[in-house]
């Protein structure tokens, strides 16, 4: 039987439980929920990267990071599966997911803005969430369990 438990499982009282549960909890859930979208998108762009190349606006040569769409997209995909395994992390209240989740989001912001030139839109949706993400796992993410 595993050590380890969630803060689904855990109940106030015991000795070395989680502390009660408050109403922010919800929101370190909706930051799981997000990160699981953002992994997801990650995934669409980088399979769409690998599939074809024409698809985007702008040529890899006028990237912020002179780099091919392959690279580019094998590099969208491992931060797609990567979120989405964090946002299972988090729906099962591991404290490694909740810090793998924020630098998964850091680094995807980072990405975004190396491939507005690509995507505008698309980048900025992503940047917004990625911002969604760190709020909800930073400032709420202690509530979920100590």
């Amino acid at each position: 039987m595993s050590t380890q438990s969630s803060y689904a499982t855990e109940r106030a009282g015991r000795p070395g439980s989680a502390p009660p549960m408050t109403g922010w909890i919800g929101v370190v859930v909706f930051g799981g929920i997000m990160l699981f979208l953002l992994g997801l998108f990650h995934l669409i762009q980088g399979l769409v990267a690998l599939a074809d190349d024409r698809f985007y606006r702008a040529r890899a040569e006028a990237l912020a990071l002179n780099i091919s769409y392959q690279a580019w997209g094998w590099l969208h995909v491992v931060l797609g599966v990567a979120a989405i395994a964090a946002a299972t992390g988090i729906f099962l209240g591991m404290l490694w997911a909740r810090v793998l989740g924020v630098v998964i989001a850091l680094l995807s912001a980072f990405s975004s803005m190396l491939f507005v030139a690509s995507y505008p839109l698309w980048s900025i949706i992503l940047i917004g969430m990625d911002v969604l993400v760190i709020y909800a796992l930073v400032a709420h993410g202690r509530d979920v369990r100590e």
